[in-house]
């Protein structure tokens, strides 16, 4: 899209360009080029203004300053060459609203400058001429011969200036009509072309014969009040019927004159179609950055939504699991407790699938072979679904990708279970691999960055989907079942954990032809990881660790879990209290659990100060986010794990045996 709106205004007759708050040009396209016959590396990085004349530089400075306080100012400025051009001014904003400089367009106006200078010197001339040749006839009888003379001398100028301000007029770009009598008594070659008629065919026809019917109304009665004398507006937008039908947006300024001593109406219409597809292509841009500022947004909430409800998991988790690590099966709670810790996992896949969406899923990557994801998953689902029937096309050497595993296989359950929701009766699924690059992406509304990719292509056979379903397929809570068979988040999640993944996904499909989801992810170069299985069962160990979360009920059921996995525990309300207790207990302080987001000092902050009181500290990440921004940012800097809250007894254990080994 960038690329086709750059070509368009390269292809304009008229100057386009922006520049940053420092004045210096961004951006210029051929037309400016082409009248500073300057080079485009002579003109990026530039003022903007030292190409104009000394007194245009000082109006271009004031309307660039007046623009960056938010205005729209339109001005004339002369060129160093000697062209008078028309600028309008617009702030360019950045994603928060601020201005971050200008975009201008103007367009050459020389020639109507010449032909409005012209026609009001002549204009001028003639009257002051007239009004003196009158009251010297008025004053002496016995100079009529003199002045019949002077009258032939003014006649001749006349006649000169006319064909002067004749030829003026038919060589503009604009059209130019003389109204008399509701009739077009004058035409010039440039409005004919606009209309697609010829000067011949349109000369003394009413006028109205050529106004669009939509705005026939609107231009007789400015027309008719205008004659009257009444104040109507000179200058305002219309349309003209073109000689094909078609409607021609133009602006008309009209004034009223004498012309062959009656009064008319003096027309020139300006040709806005251009100018009006730039503003629909501008106002196109405005809609896509308004959607995905909304799109934004709503994944903010939902990541927000989705890090508190799995603190509130982690409580209910928490407590299952200390009550499950005392008993066995044989008791007579064992069963109810399993199920809540079943309803558990079920609330925290609904809570991965909106920080999918709010692409803030991203927690376990390493380099994956997606057929691996494909088998594994298609084997699982067909198990549920045997009236479906699979159908695998896999690359045998198909790239690895950079990825979180279980991610993948939501993004693949998800598509499942769309696609086997369109085919009720069953039907064929089919899956296919392949590589290849960004180029395989042209013609995309979007722009891939260059590259390997691995493409995944789901295909069901179902009843298909409109154009209005599919426009809205990726919103959130968007839904097509009936109310309480459906969240309206499944592909909403998928559509956020592909982009997560720095990944692209298209959609084509046809009411009753089926559907096809196509997947773009970035190949990777590493080698496949292979993971390894963790123990079973919860391994104890000894040593003191401090638990550090602003939840009370997550911090409670924490320090539980500690004890009864052999550790002694500190605990502490926010990030400012653990400096203070790690800062007091470093000496005996084995391991730090530290939670990411809290009110008063988060966890980055207080990661980085522990880290100055020892740079050995030992730390595992915690939260109802997953593992992305922040948190990534925080293990990069050497924190040692990040574990995903809601978490059990068992993987607590895993993961602190893993730091402390």
């Amino acid at each position: 899209m960038e690329k086709r709106f750059k070509d368009f205004l390269d292809d304009l007759g008229h100057l386009v360009f922006e520049a940053d708050c420092s004045g210096n040009v961004s951006y210029a396209n051929k037309a400016y080029e082409t009248l500073t016959s300057l080079a485009l590396k002579d003109i990026i990085g530039k003022p903007f203004f030292s190409v104009f004349t000394e007194e245009s530089q000082e109006v271009a400075i004031d309307m660039y300053q007046r623009t960056l306080q938010g205005e729209s100012p339109e001005y004339d400025l002369t060129f160093g060459n000697g062209r008078i051009y028309h600028f309008k001014n617009e702030p360019l904003r950045d994603k928060r609203g601020e201005i971050k400089g200008l975009f201008c367009g103007a367009r050459d106006v020389t020639e109507q400058k010449r032909t409005e200078e012209e026609l009001k010197r002549v204009y001028d001339e003639l009257e002051k001429r007239v009004e003196e040749r009158t009251r010297a006839l008025a004053k002496a009888n016995d100079q009529l011969k003199w002045e019949i003379e002077e009258r032939k001398q003014i006649e001749k100028a006349l006649r000169e200036s006319e064909r002067k301000y004749r030829s003026l007029v038919e060589l503009a770009s604009d059209g130019i009509a003389i109204i008399q009598d509701n009739l077009l008594k004058y035409v010039n070659p440039g409005l004919a072309q606009i209309t697609g008629y010829t000067v011949d065919e349109v000369i003394d026809t009413p006028f109205a014969d050529y106004i669009h019917p939509d705005e026939l109304s609107q231009v007789l009665d400015y027309h008719k009040r205008r004659m009257a004398g009444e104040k109507v507006p000179s200058t305002y937008a219309t349309a003209l019927r073109h000689k094909n039908g078609s409607k021609i947006d133009v602006e008309f300024n009209a004034e009223i004159i004498t012309y062959q001593k009656k009064p008319a109406a003096f027309s020139i219409v300006r040709d806005m179609t251009e100018r009006k597809l730039a503003d629909e292509e501008k106002k196109k841009l405005e809609i896509q950055l308004h959607k995905a500022q909304k799109v934004e947004a709503i994944g903010t909430l939902a990541g927000g939504i989705a890090h508190d409800f799995n603190n509130l998991l982690m409580g209910i988790q928490g407590n299952t699991s200390l009550m499950l690590y005392r008993i066995d099966s044989s008791h007579p709670n064992y069963e109810a407790l399993k199920n809540i810790e079943q309803q558990v996992k079920s609330g925290a896949k609904l809570t991965a699938q909106l920080l999918g969406y709010a692409r803030q899923g991203k927690y376990k990557v390493k380099p994956i072979s997606l057929n691996e994801v494909v088998k594994e998953t298609g084997d699982t689902f067909a198990r549920a679904r045997k009236d479906i029937t699979i159908h695998r096309h896999l690359s045998e050497d198909l790239f690895a990708i950079e990825a979180d595993q279980g991610q993948m296989e939501q993004v693949l359950l998800n598509l499942f279970v769309n696609a086997a929701d369109s085919m009720p009766v069953g039907g064929d699924l089919i899956l296919r691999t392949t590589n290849g690059t960004h180029k395989d992406m042209n013609g995309r509304l979007y722009k891939p960055k260059p590259g390997n990719y691995v493409k995944l292509t789901v295909t069901d056979t179902g009843t298909g989907m409109d154009k209005k379903t599919q426009k809205r397929i990726f919103d959130p809570f968007f839904t097509t079942k009936e109310m309480g068979r459906g969240t309206g988040l499944g592909l909403a999640s998928v559509y956020g954990i592909v982009k997560g993944h720095g990944g692209y996904i298209d959609v084509k499909s046809q009411k009753g032809h089926g559907t096809t989801f196509s997947i773009f992810l970035p190949a990777s170069s590493r080698k496949i990881h292979k993971s390894i299985e963790p123990s079973s069962q919860p391994v104890n160990g000894t040593g003191t660790i401090l638990l550090v979360d602003d939840e009370e009920m997550v911090l409670s059921v924490g320090v539980k879990m500690l004890e009864n996995l052999g550790y002694t525990a500190l605990e502490a309300k926010g990030g400012r209290e653990a400096i203070e207790a790690y800062n007091k207990n470093k000496d005996k302080v084995d391991m730090v659990i530290l939670d990411m987001i809290m009110p008063d000092m988060g966890g980055g902050e207080a990661y980085d100060r522990m880290k100055e009181i020892n740079s050995n500290v030992k730390v595992l990440l915690s939260s109802g986010y997953s593992l992305d921004g922040q948190a990534s940012e925080i293990l990069r800097k050497g924190c040692d794990a990040f574990i995903q809250k809601p978490f059990t007894v068992k993987e607590l254990s895993g993961r602190i045996s893993e730091i402390l080994a």
